[in-house]
């Protein structure tokens, strides 16, 4: 059975389309990819940088990650007390364009790819405190700082009690 010449357009034509929406349909996923770079950097550099139990080098280093996974960031450095943070993900805008243009087909690949999230934050700043130092307020405007052998000179303000 031979297709006449229109039907051969048809079929071509509709081959076409059919082969744009698929390629096309995964619009997040396109535009930023399944990866995302992400900068580390700390205070003082040359920090070990470890996501996810692998060693990612030191800072200042920009990674790749997976966008559909959330990733654990630690930051050590002799001396000072270890940094961690986390990549979380989030649905990200360009979702907005499979519902427009790809349906549930571009909305899987996303979901698939990890293409529909982006990661946050974008980049870490570590502030590397001295070893000795404990942060006891989220904005670190607290110190609680242990020495062994304290300097004469010094005056006391206060002393830790045990309460029973």
């Amino acid at each position: 059975m031979s297709l006449n010449p229109l039907n051969m357009k048809k079929v071509l034509s509709l081959g076409l389309v059919a082969l744009f929406l698929l390629t096309f349909s995964n619009c997040a996923t396109i535009i930023h990819g399944s990866k995302q770079s992400v900068s580390i950097s700390s205070n003082p550099t040359k920090a070990l940088v470890v996501i996810d139990g692998r060693n990612e080098g030191q800072t200042p280093v920009t990674v790749d990650l997976s966008r559909k996974d959330h990733h654990s960031v630690e930051i050590n450095l002799d001396g000072y007390l270890p940094y961690e943070t986390k990549f979380t993900r989030k649905v990200d805008g360009w979702i907005a364009g499979n519902i427009v243009f790809g349906g549930l087909v571009g909305l899987a690949i996303d979901a698939i790819t990890g293409g529909m999230y982006k990661l946050t934050p974008d980049q870490v700043q570590a502030d590397m405190k001295n070893g000795n130092a404990i942060v006891l307020n989220d904005d670190s405007s607290l110190y609680l700082t242990i020495v062994l052998h304290p300097d004469p000179q010094w005056e006391k303000i206060g002393q830790l009690q045990s309460r029973r």
